[in-house]
Parts: C-alpha cells; structure tokens; sequence
C-alpha cells in the first residue's frame, strides 16, 4: 500500500464503549498507524471529518445533531461501519423509544425525584430531541456492520485488518458470540 487509508470515528447516542474497545487493540495501534491516518478520532481533536477512507460510527440517533453530523460524516467516508448495537438497532438508548417523549420529559425534568425547578429544558442551543431513538441506517447507507455492545477489540482489529488487507471482512464465531 503505498498511500495510508484515511481513517475517521464519531460517536452518537451511546456510551462510548465502542471506541473504548476501539482504544483497547491496545500496541496494534501502532501496526494499524503505519497503514492508516486518523482524522476525526480519539487521537485527535479534530472537530469535522474531511474526506475519508473508512468511517466507523458509533451509537444510535436521538437528536437533530446525531443526524446532522452523520449524515455529513457520510458525505465524508468512502465506506461507513455501523460499530456496536447503538449504531445497529438503537440499543439501550432506544428503550425510551416505547415511551412517548413528552413523558419522559416530564418525568426526569418535571415530576423527577429532587426536582427543584421543575421545566423542560427550551433553549435554541440544544439539539431537538427525535421522537425515537434510530439506528443510522435508517437515515444513510451502511456499507458493514460490526456487532456487539461493545464489539471486543480482538473484533474491531480483525475486522480493520481484513478491510485494510482487501478482503471482505469475516469475524468468527468466538469473536461475535456474547455468552
């Protein structure tokens, strides 16, 4: 490979777990730097993505700005990677989802436990809540889709090294199974 993959990650509505599993290829980060450059990622403090190789998202959608910026990190990758069940189906986030969202407003700002001032938050810098947690697909094409809450770093690793070496990716069982 005589130009580096450019490399880029964003995350959601989620935890972060998938980008700690991310961080925890732990040394074979620096086999993975001598074959990719990171963009926007946690090694760097890049806030927007330029044009990329390969961007892997995680988490689902639960605000104006979730969609926002994943539809302008998809204008950005070549390939996007839905990581962990957030970006898959909406996971924990998504459980509100049966809930409509006026009640769970009220009760963690109105009728919540320790409410002093009790209202719902109205102003124009935070983002609109959706209605319902959403998985990105439903918003843009995902090219693959890494499973696991979070995918393990043995996961991510060979999934990255089988895309980076031109093959299709294939995980294992042992590396999908979550008993």
């Amino acid at each position: 490979m005589t130009e580096k993959l450019k490399v880029a990650t964003v995350s959601l509505a989620g935890c972060f777990g998938c980008h700690m599993s991310f961080l925890d290829i732990d040394e074979r980060i620096l086999d993975l730097t001598a074959v990719a450059e990171f963009d926007r990622s946690p090694f760097t403090d890049i806030k927007h993505c330029g044009p990329c190789d390969l961007g892997l998202i995680e988490g689902g959608l639960c605000n104006s700005e979730n969609v926002h910026t994943l539809r302008e990190f998809r204008r950005a990758c070549k390939l996007l990677v839905a990581v962990g069940a957030c970006a898959i189906n909406g996971n924990i986030p998504a459980l509100r989802n049966p809930i409509p969202l006026k009640e769970c407003l009220e009760e963690s700002y109105v009728h919540g436990m320790g409410i002093e001032n009790p209202q719902i938050p109205n102003d124009p810098e935070l983002p609109l809540l959706l209605n319902q947690v959403r998985p990105i697909h439903e918003v843009v094409k995902v090219d693959y889709f890494l499973p696991g809450c979070p995918p393990s770093a043995d996961a991510i690793w060979k999934f990255l090294t089988d895309l980076i070496a031109g093959r299709e990716p294939s995980l294992p069982y042992p590396l999908i199974r979550y008993d």
